[in-house]
């Protein structure tokens, strides 16, 4: 099934067996060097500007007019949503991939951290992030200020 708008993206995989393109249609589709469809991507709610593969192969990133970046394994699951103030434009990973580069309507670069964001412990970065909150606004009941105690992370 081809895409039903123009594609505005198109990247083979590193080891070329594969073609990722992505289109105005909010699609992206994975294609075989052989022409044959393999997987299509849904989810963005927007035209979709650019694909990549990560160095690996393993990962397809994402960036769309609705102001998120996705990473996708090959079969199509979503494994996460970066969220932006503004539509995103092109995407790129560093050669380790690591770290994934994505630009968009407010002339900003971003330097995702894969590792950190792929890896970790969303309830102590939670925590971490609300510490001082809790220890220190008056309308924080004293009840809730132990709602993150540091012993189940350690």
């Amino acid at each position: 099934m081809p895409h039903t708008a123009t594609i505005q993206s198109v990247r083979f995989s590193p080891d070329s067996r594969l073609i990722v393109a992505a289109g105005i249609d909010g699609a992206i589709r994975l294609w075989t060097i052989d022409g044959k469809l393999s997987t299509i991507f849904k989810g963005h709610k927007s035209a979709v500007w650019r694909v990549a593969f990560s160095p690996d192969g393993q990962t397809i990133a994402s960036a769309s007019g609705d102001f998120s970046v996705k990473l996708w394994q090959l079969d199509g699951t979503l494994i996460i949503t970066l969220k932006h103030e503004r539509g995103m434009w092109g995407i790129a990973f560093s050669p380790d991939g690591k770290t994934l580069a994505s630009e968009g309507d407010d002339q900003l670069v971003i330097l995702w951290d894969l590792e950190q964001i792929l890896h970790l412990n969303r309830l102590k970065y939670s925590c971490d992030w609300v510490q001082d909150y809790l220890k220190t606004n008056i309308t924080v009941e004293k009840s809730d200020r132990s709602i993150c105690n540091y012993s189940l992370f350690h």
